[in-house]
């Protein structure tokens, strides 16, 4: 599993141009799925995500986390995180899941989010024409992939 994870002022999805998710500071969380990806990779990015300590603190140090802040999660389907550029010019998604693998690990993602954030999250529409906007704050931006723990 891969996630861009942007620290924001705020974010937003809009599909067949009606708003469907909002948030205010918090996180834009990206999230591209491949067919290796399980439960263990949900739990591992789930608790990353939710600590990592990219907020200012009192210092202006990075040293507090989205669930320290009372910040927002809004989590956004992205098969093309998966993209191969290696050959040509036109990207190859083969790694990204189908549908029929990667909307059930991405519902357990939201669960698991809610879980650890304790409370609900912001998503967009799995599959979707997506409009996504957001103010990235910083501006701080992580990747991170289940498979390269670094």
């Amino acid at each position: 599993m891969k996630a861009v994870i942007q620290r924001v002022t705020n974010a937003s999805v809009t599909v067949d141009g009606k708003l469907k998710s909002s948030v205010n500071t918090g996180l834009l969380v990206l999230i591209g799925i491949e067919d290796a990806d399980n439960d263990e990779d949900i739990i591992w990015l789930s608790n990353k995500i939710v600590n990592l300590r990219i907020f200012d603190d009192e210092n202006k140090i990075p040293n507090i986390s989205v669930k320290d802040t009372g910040g927002d999660i809004l989590l956004v389907s992205q098969f093309t995180l998966h993209a191969s550029t290696k050959k040509g010019n036109r990207p190859s998604y083969i790694k990204a899941s189908k549908p029929d693998h990667a909307i059930p690990v991405y519902e357990k993602m939201i669960q698991q989010l809610e879980k650890d954030l304790d409370k609900k999250i912001c998503t967009g529409v799995f599959g979707a024409d997506m409009k996504v906007e957001l103010l990235n704050d910083g501006p701080v931006t992580i990747v991170m992939d289940t498979k390269n723990k670094e």
